[in-house]
């Protein structure tokens, strides 16, 4: 928010009492001006720009044709100011007034940087428009950001309006924030059907999309690995034998090194043993389930595929070092180790279900997950749309340039239409509404929202209670009456959401703290507790309360 007025000063507190109650109004007064309330919205879009455009450039950076040494290499995405088109063919810079009144969308160009490689040769770099992004009212690619708070009278904006939202053909739409288990985690529970007693769910993130794996006890004592990707229940020994831990012995001592812990895994062995014995039996076993009818190599190629991007991203996907890629594969082995781990002495009554409505099993996806999810399905079509058209042009022995046979539409239309209606990918619907302007608070409610993604059919009644965690992040009275009682939730006014911290600086601050790498410490047989950075297995710690104490005195200081 933005606001001309003085900063409010605290009175008695500054006498060493406790704060008076117009001091506590002026603390909040302080939090609003320098928070902002829809601050988190804000935030997340400017993330979005800054760090998830360039991954998923990143993660489709080679385009490969079916014709040998003919590739596009993507180099860099770039985002400009919001401007429209008038009907003579001139361009100038729009604002949100504007938009609202010409029943515009408030967006701004793309324009991608690429080398068209010919024979393995580059041949042309250019750069190129690939349609338009609508831009989110006072992010920092929003035009009103460069004027100054006396500037805002002449455009005809509000000082007071938080922004947070989108205009699509004139209409104002805000993304509605979704509530969703903690991803990158096992969350541990009770089996869902007669035929398994425990289970483990681990929702993992790549860049744009996610992938959850499954772990299951069985009534037979099994320990079976399901993999959203390819739903079919497998002995979670295959899994580990295709990632490279070729023995049982490896497997095994991947998982605990309790006798009693151990002892569980032995149904699981013998029947994955009668399936796949060696690494390649466990690859050609996965592979043949999503290569039906393949020749065995494609059928370990795609296994490969299949568990380099789709089996715990978050741990890492495809790297072209293939040292580097084998490091992945055995740091997945060793997770899927402690997930199961978990599930057995979960089955040994050493620790209890989590509590899924738990606020810390919790997390709310803002507006920059969500577009970055909509933007990495709707680039990959654009980049196949532009696969295709080059093959052509190839075949008729035409070199083009890559601006001439690119189609800006497709994004432009895309997610225009998806903002437009609410429709998402992965099927879900009334991700974006339109913003509420009945009064202040309507419009408030809007852009704090948070949704919780079950059923409003299913009666789901822990889900709707109020949980003694949400004090002070969820408001614990503005849900709605009806079937959205408890699902629809709304941030509490002084709650804030955080996007995140750089990891590599915090996995390399707790390397510095004595953490010893995960693979490292299997070689050396270290002993200790295992360390997690946002669920990532990064190492082992000999004094972990040490550890624990060091980085809490380090974040209490600001560091």
């Amino acid at each position: 928010m933005v606001d001309l007025l003085p900063l409010p000063v605290l009175t008695s507190a500054q006498d060493g009492g406790f704060p008076s109650r117009d001091d506590r109004w002026a603390l909040v007064e302080r939090f609003i001006r320098d928070k902002g309330l829809a601050n988190h919205q804000i935030k997340s879009f400017n993330d979005f720009l800054d760090k998830k455009l360039p991954k998923i450039v990143e993660e489709f950076k080679v385009v490969e044709t079916e014709i040998k040494g003919l590739k596009i290499v993507l180099e860099r995405l770039e985002v400009g100011w919001p401007r429209i088109k008038e009907s003579d063919g001139s361009e100038s810079l729009i604002y949100p007034m504007e938009a609202r009144l010409r029943n515009a969308t408030y967006s701004a160009p793309m324009y991608l940087t690429a080398t068209l490689y010919v024979d393995d040769e580059p041949y042309v770099t250019e750069t190129f428009y690939i349609g338009e992004l609508p831009i989110m009212v006072k992010s920092k690619r929003c035009n009103l950001t460069r004027l100054k708070p006396g500037e805002y009278v002449k455009k005809f904006e509000d000082v007071q309006d938080f922004g947070g939202y989108f205009i699509i053909n004139g209409s104002e739409r805000v993304i509605i924030s979704q509530e969703d288990l903690v991803a990158d985690r096992p969350i541990y529970d009770k089996g869902d059907k007669p035929s398994v007693r425990y289970l483990a769910k681990t929702i993992s993130t790549g860049i744009g999309y996610r992938s959850t794996l499954t772990v299951e006890l069985g009534r037979d004592g099994v320990l079976y690995a399901t993999l959203s990707a390819m739903p079919v229940k497998i002995p979670f020994p295959i899994y580990m034998k295709a990632l490279g831990l070729e023995t049982d012995e490896d497997v095994v001592k991947a998982v605990s090194d309790d006798p009693e812990v151990q002892k569980e895994l032995l149904p699981s062995l013998i029947a994955a043993n009668q399936i796949a014995i060696t690494r390649e039996d466990a690859l050609d076993f996965i592979g043949g389930k999503v290569a039906v009818g393949q020749p065995k190599p494609i059928r370990i190629e795609r296994a490969l595929q299949l568990l380099d991007r789709y089996f715990l991203p978050h741990l890492g996907t495809v790297v072209p070092d293939e040292k580097k890629q084998q490091e992945i594969r055995l740091k997945k082995a060793l997770m899927l180790g402690q997930i199961v781990k978990g599930l057995v002495e979960l089955h040994l009554g050493r620790r209890k279900p989590d509590d899924k409505d738990h606020v810390a099993n919790k997390r709310v996806r803002l507006v920059g997950d969500l577009m970055t999810q909509l933007f990495r399905t709707v680039f990959k079509q654009f980049l196949q749309e532009l696969k295709s058209q080059l093959e052509k042009y190839y075949a008729r022995g035409r070199i083009p340039h890559i601006q001439t046979i690119v189609r800006p539409d497709i994004i432009t239309e895309r997610v225009r239409q998806a903002l437009a209606t609410g429709n998402w990918v992965g099927g879900k619907t009334g991700v974006s509404q339109i913003l509420d302007r009945t009064n202040y608070l309507s419009t408030l409610s809007y852009l704090r929202r948070a949704v919780s993604s079950l059923s409003r059919t299913q009666p789901h009644f822990e889900a709707r209670d109020l949980h003694p965690t949400q004090w002070g992040r969820l408001c614990a009275v503005e849900t709605p009456e009806g079937q959205n009682v408890g699902l629809v939730k709304n941030l509490a006014l002084l709650a804030e959401v955080t996007t995140g911290v750089d990891e590599d600086e915090v996995e390399q601050l707790l390397l510095n703290l004595g953490v010893v790498p995960v693979l490292k410490a299997r070689e050396e047989g270290v002993g200790g507790a295992e360390v997690y950075l946002n669920g990532r297995l990064i190492g082992i710690h000999p004094s972990p309360e040490e550890l624990v104490n060091t980085v809490r005195g380090l974040r209490r200081q600001g560091k």
